[in-house]
């Protein structure tokens, strides 16, 4: 598990030109460094790790009694 690669690379023809690598995923070209690092393009990276859950999300609205000295609503 050590000695894997952390992306699939393929042998360019020309011997100058950076490697290609390719994502572990879908198999499309990385371009950007940190994908190159990581093996994974944005969105299957996205698709492994997903974001968290928004706080704003997690909100809901609770029944309160109404307070003493205020009318209720609709009357």
């Amino acid at each position: 598990m050590g000695d894997e690669p952390l992306a699939i690379s393929i042998d360019s023809a020309t011997e100058g030109a950076p490697r290609r690598v390719r994502c572990r995923l879908c198999g499309r070209p990385l371009t950007g460094a940190d994908s190159r690092r990581t093996g994974f393009g944005p969105a299957c990276d996205a698709k492994l790790h997903p974001p968290g859950p928004d706080i704003r999300t997690r909100r809901h609205e609770v029944e309160q009694d109404v307070l003493p000295g205020l009318d209720p609503p609709g009357a």
